[in-house]
């Protein structure tokens, strides 16, 4: 079976810069599916690319090689990186992109130091094509890991979200607004399903109910919902609740036990 590379990148598809990326991979290897899960991340929004990659890595065979480039530190003494995580290899600089698969025991890590994986010429600006791409394409032909680089015990994390669960009450905040405008946060769906099925949701001065899917809200109401990454996200029938709201990344949340009050306020 051919292997299978994906691509996320804040490069965007206006320039030709995720091409040249494919481009280096098929000079090395032409056995291999090459997948995009966006190039759309905000330019150098490293959190955003983690995010991106945390709800889509998962659902890959075993043996995907992920490679994620948003890197404003391209050309610095950044390290480059490629992670083993439950069976799959994520390749990109070291600078936080990886966040969400450092949060338990089971990974290893190795700098992208050998030269002779790379490109002969390595732009100072384009890590992308020159470094990643093609220690990516030696991976998926089957390279062991170990060439790569000395191993890693302290790769960059982010600041990463937390959830705060006091006396019958779960508190978070808005980590990513969606194409659609839904705001996506950090409480998930366990610990809203932990407090019952009569729950009640605050955020941005408003009190919203838990409904089951978008079909369920009031035409242009807000409400909230457990998406399909198992989160909990705000959410307006048909439109958008980044703008109703007025809320965006680092909104708090809180998740409650409703005790029969009312579910729409403000």
């Amino acid at each position: 079976m051919p292997a299978i590379i994906t691509l996320t990148t804040d490069f965007g598809l206006r320039d030709p810069y995720v091409a040249e990326m494919k481009a280096v991979i098929l000079g090395i290897t032409r056995d291999v599916h090459i997948v995009d899960i966006t190039h759309d991340v905000r330019p150098h929004d490293i959190a955003e690319g983690a995010l991106a990659l945390e709800a889509a890595a998962p659902h890959f065979p075993r043996g995907t090689v992920h490679v994620a480039v948003v890197d404003p530190g391209v050309g610095t003494p950044r390290r480059g990186l490629v992670l083993v995580w439950r069976g799959a290899v994520f390749v990109g600089p070291d600078n936080g992109l990886f966040t969400p698969f450092l949060g338990a025991d089971g990974w290893e890590a190795f700098e992208l130091a050998a030269g002779e994986f790379r490109r002969p010429v390595v732009s100072q600006t384009f890590h992308g094509r020159d470094i990643f791409a093609p220690a990516a394409a030696h991976v998926a032909r089957g390279l062991d890991l170990r060439h790569l680089g000395p191993t890693v015990g302290d790769p960059v994390r982010l600041p990463w979200p937390e959830v705060r669960e006091v006396e019958g009450r779960v508190a978070g905040a808005v980590i990513h607004v969606d194409r659609f405008g839904n705001l996506i946060t950090s409480v998930r769906a366990e610990a809203v399903e932990a407090l019952g099925p009569d729950v009640a949701i605050d955020v941005a001065g408003r009190t919203l109910p838990l409904v089951g899917t978008y079909g369920d809200l009031p035409e242009d109401d807000a409400g909230a919902l457990i998406g399909s990454h198992r989160r909990l996200e705000i959410a307006v029938r048909e439109g958008r609740a980044e703008s109703l709201l007025g809320a965006t990344r680092g909104a708090p949340v809180l998740v409650s036990r409703s005790r029969g009050r009312s579910l729409k306020n403000g």
